[in-house]
């Protein structure tokens, strides 16, 4: 009965979003003026003279593009309970964010208007959408599987509240969906990630009508790893017939998905991506039979979009999205109900659509090798290693990749550290294979690969099951918000990793 009705209510959800697709100008005008509006009482709107801000032109003008140093200083008042700072009242929720390139946190407000509207509403369009395409889905007949991180409050002033995105999310759950989620929330919630997936791996095996599995992919892979050893069988549908869904984001999914078939061989079987981050549920994959992701334009974000060849260069002239091309890469901005202005998420976008407006993501600004002007980012690393491991019959579990610097004596190359769940039968091979099909989806790097002029061929490093996971708990990085950095233009990572493998 519940799902029947809710069938019905995501009908109507989907209608309303198809609705926005069709008026994208409009419907970002209308959050621009909506957000330029509520921030002129803040402090930050009286710093940058909001209140003077009627058009684009100004806003350009006025507000400076904001990386997250310069709006720490604000975000530091806001968890120390000061209202009014970047957005109207008092803001008492923070996602902590840390990537894969900082070591510090980041703190991005969470407000309880940017909690409903974009956050809780992202997850509403994505449920529209998989309705939409799946008519016959049960995600509110049976369970949910959602391995969320965990909450703890802030020491200097404990009525603000901390805890990666996913934790918020769970700890807000619309009562709609709570009878259908688990683990029980005092298990999804736990901090210790070891202790998480003994008890989730506990509560499966008692009820098992799981239909729909969500989070970031490594540590999903864990905890199907815990469940098959336990139970001595080959895979997850032996033991979850009804699985049906897996929604994922967080990093690329090209290098899992042969790993996911193997555990969840259902020809059917629909997975579903999504990009949602700390600032905001920004895209959701649309269309199942493409890899790209329709961005929601009504969620109480106002994007801006500045071309990956112009960052870094002077003041950059952001664009909005009548003006963004198809097949370009831009650096994306976003301005939301939380108070984040102009705001660098971090991410690299490429437009693969414009009606509906599709994007991929195409890497992180800080994540590339550049070192011989290859200009190699995360999309070209994640399709090249797919396209190998589906020729090959090869299983990737992870992998980070560095240049080999020149010397007098050698060329410079690409090292890959590569986490195996089944090896490749001839590792040169394979090795071969890829370095082949990273010239065919990067011209650059084909470039300096001719005559092995500028690069030699790119060299693997099979690292023992688990090394990068126990490499990450060494570091402290455990959960879903810690994601393994794939890319560096140096070799501080896969430098690390292979001194920890050697100790």
């Amino acid at each position: 009965l519940t799902n029947s009705m809710v069938r019905r209510y995501l009908k109507r959800h989907h209608q309303r979003l198809d609705h926005v697709c069709r008026r994208p100008g409009q419907v970002q005008h209308s959050w621009f003026k909506y957000l330029v509006e509520r921030g002129r009482s803040t402090a930050f709107g009286k710093e940058y003279g909001l209140r003077h801000i009627r058009n684009y032109e100004t806003w350009q003008k006025e507000v400076p593009v904001f990386e997250y140093d310069s709006l720490k200083p604000y975000i530091q008042l806001m968890m120390e309970g000061h209202p009014d700072i970047l957005w109207p009242g008092v803001v008492s929720w923070f996602a902590k964010s840390s990537g894969t390139t900082q070591d510090q946190s980041k703190f991005i407000p969470v407000s309880q208007e940017n909690l409903k509207r974009c956050h809780i509403k992202g997850a509403w369009d994505s449920m529209s959408i998989l309705y939409h395409n799946h008519p016959t889905a049960r995600v509110f007949a049976e369970k949910t599987l959602i391995l969320g991180g965990s909450l703890t409050t802030y020491e200097p002033y404990p009525q603000t509240m901390i805890g990666d995105v996913s934790a918020i999310m769970i700890d807000h759950m619309p009562w709609i969906g709570r009878p259908f989620f688990t683990p029980d929330f005092t298990t999804a919630l736990l901090p210790d990630w070891e202790e998480k997936i003994n008890k989730t791996v506990s509560v499966l095996l008692k009820d098992r009508r799981l239909t729909m599995i969500g989070g970031v992919p490594t540590w999903n892979i864990v905890l199907i790893r815990k469940l098959l050893e336990q139970t001595g069988v080959t895979n997850m549908l032996e033991l979850f017939p009804r699985l049906e869904v897996y929604v994922h984001g967080g990093v690329g999914f090209g290098p899992y998905r042969n790993q996911f078939q193997q555990y969840i061989p259902k020809p059917d079987f629909i997975y579903q991506e999504v990009y949602n981050a700390s600032e905001g549920y920004f895209a959701v994959q649309d269309d199942y039979t493409r890899d790209d992701l329709l961005l929601l334009l009504d969620n109480g974000m106002f994007f801006e979009f500045i071309p990956r060849e112009e960052w870094g260069i002077g003041t950059p002239v952001a664009r909005q999205i009548h003006e963004i091309e198809v097949d370009k890469t831009y650096v994306l901005l976003v301005s939301n109900n939380s108070g984040l202005w102009r705001y660098v998420v971090g991410d690299l976008v490429h437009v693969t659509s414009l009606q509906p407006l599709r994007i991929k993501i195409a890497g992180r600004i800080s994540q590339f090798i550049n070192a011989f002007g290859e200009e190699v980012m995360i999309h070209n690393t994640d399709l090249a290693l797919s396209r190998a491991c589906s020729e090959l019959s090869a299983v990737v579990t992870e992998y980070t990749v560095a240049p080999i610097y020149l010397t007098r004596s050698n060329q410079g190359a690409h090292q890959w550290i590569i986490e195996f769940e089944k090896r490749p039968d001839n590792l040169e091979q394979f090795a071969a294979r890829l370095d082949q099909h990273l010239q065919a989806v990067n011209s650059d790097y084909k470039a300096k690969r001719q005559g092995d002029l500028a690069l030699n061929p790119l060299s693997i490093e099979s690292v023992p099951p688990g090394t990068f996971i126990r490499w990450m708990q060494k570091r402290g990085k455990v959960g879903g918000q810690h994601k393994i950095p794939r890319l560096a233009n140096d070799r501080r990572y896969v430098d690390a990793i292979l001194e920890y493998i050697n100790s």
